[in-house]
C-alpha cells in the first residue's frame, strides 16, 4: 500500500498515526496538491490528500474512510469499537475534530491563498470558520471533562484525531490560545504528543519569512 499525502496535512497525520499505532506496512509518498505541476490524477478522483492507493491501483479516499479500513486490517491496538453507542461516541469525537479542521483549513486558505488577490479575501468568513474552531474546543473540553482519554479510559482513535486538530492549530493558528482555555485538553494534548506515533509524525517547523 502506498500513502498520498503531505507532511503539514493534519489529515494525512491522522491516518499515518493509525498507521504506526496499528504497525502497519504502508509507503507514505509525499505530494503537494496545490502545486501548479501536481498531477490532477494522483490522489484520487477528488485530487485530495490523503490517498490510499492499493495494489492493482484502487484508490481509498478520506481519513475517515481510511482509518476505518486500517483499524480493520489488524487486531492490534484497536481505535474504534466494533458497534454499538461506543463506537458511534469515538466516530463523533472524529467528526467533531475534523470540523474543526474543516474550518481552519477554509479560515487558512481564505487568508493566504494566491489564487485571491487581498481586496477578494473575506474578513467576515474567515471570522465564521474561527467561530466554529472556538465552538468545537469547548464542545472538546465538555465532552473530555476529567476523563483520561475523549472516550473513556483506553486510547482511541477519539485522541488521535482530536490530537491533530490541536497540533494543527499550534502549526497554523498560533494565536489562538487554546490552552488558556481548556486546561484539560492541555493535560490530554500533552500526554499525547509523548507517543511516538505523535512524534514522528509532528509536521515541520514554520519557515520563518
Amino acid at each position: 500500500m502506498k500513502l498520498i499525502g503531505s507532511a503539514t496535512s493534519p489529515y494525512v497525520r491522522k491516518v499515518r498515526i493509525v498507521m504506526l499505532e496499528k504497525k502497519l506496512d504502508c509507503q507514505l509518498v509525499l505530494q503537494d496538491v496545490w502545486a501548479d505541476d501536481a498531477s490532477p490524477d494522483a490522489c484520487g478522483p477528488l485530487g485530495k490528500v490523503p490517498c490510499l492507493m492499493m495494489e492493482g491501483g484502487d484508490a481509498v479516499f478520506d481519513s475517515r474512510v481510511i482509518v476505518e479500513y486500517m483499524d480493520a486490517l489488524s487486531p492490534v491496538g484497536k481505535l474504534i469499537p466494533a458497534q454499538g453507542r461506543e463506537r458511534a461516541e469515538v466516530k463523533t469525537w472524529e467528526a467533531l475534530a475534523d470540523g474543526l479542521l474543516d474550518a481552519a483549513v477554509l479560515a487558512r486558505l481564505e487568508a493566504t491563498w494566491s489564487g485571491r488577490s487581498d481586496a477578494q479575501r473575506c474578513d467576515a468568513w474567515i471570522a465564521r470558520q474561527l467561530g466554529k474552531i472556538h465552538s468545537a474546543l469547548a464542545a472538546m473540553s465538555k465532552g473530555l471533562g476529567d476523563k483520561p482519554y475523549c472516550s473513556g479510559i483506553h486510547f482511541s482513535l477519539s485522541d488521535v484525531a482530536v490530537g491533530c486538530a490541536l497540533g494543527y492549530l499550534d502549526f497554523r493558528f498560533s494565536e489562538i490560545d487554546w490552552r488558556a482555555a481548556h486546561p484539560n485538553l492541555v493535560k490530554l494534548h500533552d500526554k499525547l504528543v509523548q507517543r511516538p506515533s505523535f512524534i514522528d509524525t509532528a509536521p515541520p517547523a514554520p519557515v520563518q519569512s
